[in-house]
């Protein structure tokens, strides 16, 4: 192997490394830079939006489910889709489990997907008997090292920062709303039904 690609690969490295310790905190965390510099707005309820014209689509966001099937969250546009970024060992990530899994059951019919990523969890089972204990039905991407938090969304775009984080798309597949808190059933519907509603 070249001197060349050794650093390339070294850098890739340091990249993922550095990604996953600023997810390490298990929590909530501050926006990123200002409302009128990223365009999209902080509301007073902890959720960031973006207004529809100034939506941008997410990077590459696709791999295998913890149970080891194919995804690819693109497959999902026509549907608003929900991306929960947790982790088995984080407390609110607990706490929150088992809202999203009712209220994935609540607005499957509306046309609301839900897609989860695991990205603390160094081995599946821990990912898989963390969506058993907490009745979480819907697919989760297997992300140990943190690869898709952290090139899955364009720099400056509302972009997951903790653990737990929320991002939902609209139904062209872009990034629409942002939540860096654990949230309540009630919170997760103030983020969904508008964009449910947008035709």
């Amino acid at each position: 192997m070249s001197l060349r690609r050794v650093m390339s690969v070294v850098g890739t490295a340091m990249a993922v490394v550095v990604g996953t310790a600023a997810l390490a905190g298990c929590g909530s965390g501050g926006a990123a830079g200002s409302g009128s510099r990223a365009g999209f707005v902080a509301g007073a309820d902890g959720i960031s939006r973006v207004a529809r014209g100034e939506r941008r689509p997410p990077n590459e966001l696709k791999g295998e489910t913890l149970q080891g099937d194919p995804l690819d969250v693109t497959d999902l546009r026509g549907k608003v889709v929900v991306m929960n970024v947790w982790g088995s060992v984080c407390p609110p990530c607990r706490a929150e489990a088992p809202l999203f899994a009712k209220v994935a059951r609540e607005t499957r019919a509306e046309g609301v997907a839900f897609v989860g990523i695991d990205t603390r969890d160094a081995t599946r089972s821990a990912g898989l008997a963390f969506e058993r204990n907490h009745g979480v039905t819907y697919p989760s991407l297997y992300d140990p090292v943190g690869k898709l938090v952290l090139y899955g969304f364009p720099r400056g775009s509302l972009n997951p920062q903790t653990i737990p984080s929320t991002i939902v798309l609209d139904r062209e597949g872009r990034i629409a709303a942002r939540a860096l808190r654990p949230l309540s059933a009630a919170s997760l519907h103030r983020m969904i039904d508008p964009l449910i509603a947008e035709h």
